[in-house]
């Protein structure tokens, strides 16, 4: 039986989640204190995630991260805030889905259905090893969006990941500013130049936090490299 953490905060909400999911069978935790809902989520052992964005204390975009740091299970929004930065912010910070509220429960069933399907059932890829790039030790996790050096370990969003993860790959090569905008927003056009350097800075600055500063270079007029430095013992 699949168990569904729901993080709403609206009672009412909540209860009309529970008691609709609850007729497929599935086992439903529904999370009353909300500066817990991380323990709450590693304690019901959860399959799926139905999260909200206003909570108390955090909103859901911090507890998608910290879930998203322990787990690949399947995370859908649910939310009365509908704009398209919101749906960009949740994508990026690591959920699958998001769905507006006012909602039909039958929808939010079908994608709940169809979601584990994909993670866990029919349609789920040959369960493999968990990915990981390595170099200098510096050890990148892309599925859960982590980066650890030394014991210490960083969390970054999706797109933090994916910038990384590409220069990674092509370690000690450089990579163009236009390759690595083509890979992280694919067609979208609108995406300003300069969008690239506040990621790359938020990068850097993450890296700077596990002492792997300067491990990112810039190559004037062509684009970006990433080059381990040896920490002098």
């Amino acid at each position: 039986m699949y168990k569904i953490l729901i993080v709403e905060d609206d009672a009412k909400i909540a209860g009309m989640l529970r008691a609709a999911i609850t007729k497929y069978d599935y086992e439903v935790f529904v999370v009353e204190e909300f500066q817990y809902v991380l323990d709450d989520f590693l304690q019901a052992e959860a399959d799926l995630v139905l999260l909200d964005v206003n909570l108390p204390k955090y909103d859901g975009f911090y507890w998608c991260r910290q879930i998203r740091a322990r787990s690949l299970c399947p995370i859908l929004f649910i939310s009365a805030r509908d704009s398209q930065m919101d749906q960009i912010m949740a994508l990026d910070n690591g959920a699958d889905d998001y769905i507006t509220k006012p909602f039909n429960s039958e929808i939010v069933i079908a994608k709940i259905r169809s979601h584990l399907r994909r993670a866990y059932g029919s349609y789920a890829a040959v369960q493999e090893e968990e990915r990981k790039i390595e170099c200098a030790k510096l050890i990148l996790y892309p599925e859960r969006y982590i980066i650890a050096y030394q014991e210490a370990t960083v969390e970054l969003t999706q797109k933090e990941a994916t910038l990384l993860e590409v220069l990674m790959l092509k370690e000690g090569r450089v990579v163009g500013r236009e390759k690595l905008l083509d890979i992280m927003w694919n067609d979208e056009h609108f995406i300003d130049d300069n969008t690239l350097n506040v990621y790359m800075t938020r990068v850097r600055r993450k890296l700077k936090d596990l002492d792997c500063d300067n491990w990112i270079e810039t190559v004037r007029g062509a684009g970006y490299r990433f080059q381990p430095v040896e920490v002098q013992s």
